[in-house]
């Protein structure tokens, strides 16, 4: 099974590489992943992973395996390093964005050309990583750093015309997300499995649906398009997507605890690292958007 986020769906993070994915390990009484019968992949020839130390583990009381101890694996503290970078360089180049791109009359034109440039371009990086096989920090760098920037000219935006100390709500409202939602599944009350995962996909794939007519019905009718994005119904859809960033965080932790489990290679710590600041971008702008409409005129 495959996270929402695309980065985890690649090699690294997907069910289909035998040591990572929602319910790998089998039923109790059933047989250990680490043979034949149990792991398909564990002798597939081309598989990166067929040797990796947990492959021969008897997993038959369905729990995962310890972290590897072998170097070259992906650690907790490896993937909390790249996620502190990706999103620490978000912050650095919004906060520069604000200062140096200003959003008053006579420079609100050109900051918003900009910001929708960079936004445009984070875009086309986060899909050609989503899409290569390994992960590519370079890239994961560059998206971080122009999203900043189209953060930081949005929320310089919505700070001035709409309601000064609505960004520092919507950043505290994305690390209260963020920290209970982790309590929340390390303490088990969140059960991710596959019907937790249908439903997240069927729900995010109708939301976006909802949101793409919206915003085609804005470009070509004009004015707020269906009001999915305003008023009382953009209260709403404000707090279901702030739901399902919650629930994405969910998957995204579930992936990397598999992959930390599983023995995956230290570099996919860099795909978890932007997997976690795109769930992580979502919920802001979600924040970002519901404050701005509880605060407007």
């Amino acid at each position: 099974m495959r996270s929402r986020n695309p980065v985890f769906s690649r090699r690294g993070f997907s069910r289909d590489n035998g040591y990572a994915g929602f319910n790998a390990a089998p039923q109790a009484g059933g047989p250990a992943v680490g043979t034949q019968q149990g792991n398909p992949y564990a002798q597939q020839a081309g598989n990166p992973y067929a040797q990796n130390p947990y492959a021969q583990q008897d997993l038959s009381y369905g729990a995962p395996p310890q972290a590897p101890a072998a170097t070259g694996r992906m650690t907790m503290d490896d993937v909390v390093a790249r996620t502190a970078t990706t999103l620490g360089l978000v912050v650095l180049t919004a906060v520069l964005s604000w200062v140096l791109l200003p959003v008053d009359e006579a420079n609100l034109g050109k900051s918003y050309g900009i910001a929708i440039g960079a936004g445009l371009v984070a875009m086309v990086l986060a899909l050609v990583q989503s899409f290569k096989r390994r992960a590519a920090p370079a890239l994961i760098l560059s998206y971080a750093a122009l999203e900043g920037v189209f953060l930081g000219v949005i929320s310089s935006a919505v700070s001035t015309y709409i309601a000064d100390g609505v960004v520092a709500q919507a950043v505290m409202g994305t690390m209260a997300v963020f920290a209970g939602v982790l309590v929340a599944y390390k303490a088990g009350w969140i059960r991710v499995n596959r019907r937790f995962y249908g439903f997240v996909m069927a729900a995010a794939l109708g939301f976006v649906l909802l949101m793409a007519v919206n915003l085609l019905f804005t470009v070509f009718g004009g004015g707020d398009g269906l009001g999915f994005r305003s008023g009382p119904l953009g209260i709403v859809f404000g707090v279901i997507g702030i739901l399902l960033g919650a629930c994405f965080l969910a998957l995204d932790f579930k992936q990397v605890e598999d992959g930390i489990a599983y023995g995956a290679p230290r570099e996919e710590a860099w795909l978890a690292a932007f997997g976690l600041t795109l769930t992580l971008v979502w919920i802001y702008m979600e924040f970002l958007r519901l404050l701005s409409i509880l605060n407007s005129d």
